[in-house]
């Protein structure tokens, strides 16, 4: 009984660690680190099949700063492009995260978020934590530091 009590105990612990840092299983299964290139393609193969809801990471170059979105919840923009040429916006909510500072054309930014398919390649978006812990916590990093 007490094997069981413990086992249980220990697989609602991972179960728990799971929902709030999903894919660090993979990471101790082995399993192959995702390069940019790679996640350009899935990024690709994404807007040409027209799906939605992929959680995604990467790095893309800033290629405009956009005036925020008030409406709502704040969401600092900005367009990116990926290696394979890509266009992506990024709706960065300011309400549950710190604004990039100093984020500028040509910058490189890594990225954990959400896309979205759109007809002019696609949005990133929740690249913040998720307060209630529903959803698959996403990030921004530039200039080696981490917006989350």
């Amino acid at each position: 009984m007490k094997k069981l009590f413990i086992a249980l105990l220990l697989g609602l612990a991972l179960y728990g660690v799971q929902q709030r840092h999903p894919g660090w299983l993979q990471g101790l299964a082995g399993a192959p680190a995702t390069t940019a290139s790679s996640t350009s393609a899935q990024l690709r193969q994404a807007f040409e099949d027209r799906r939605s809801d992929l959680q995604v990471e990467g790095r893309a170059v800033v290629t405009r700063v956009l005036r925020d979105d008030l409406k709502g919840s704040r969401h600092q923009r900005f367009l990116m492009r990926t290696d394979d040429g890509l266009s992506l916006l990024v709706a960065h909510n300011i309400d549950l995260a710190p604004r990039v500072e100093g984020l500028r054309e040509g910058d490189t930014i890594e990225f954990a978020g959400e896309y979205e398919w759109n007809d002019k390649g696609g949005v990133i978006h929740w690249t913040h934590h998720d307060p209630r812990g529903r959803h698959p916590g996403g990030w921004l990093k530039h200039n080696g530091r981490t917006y989350q």
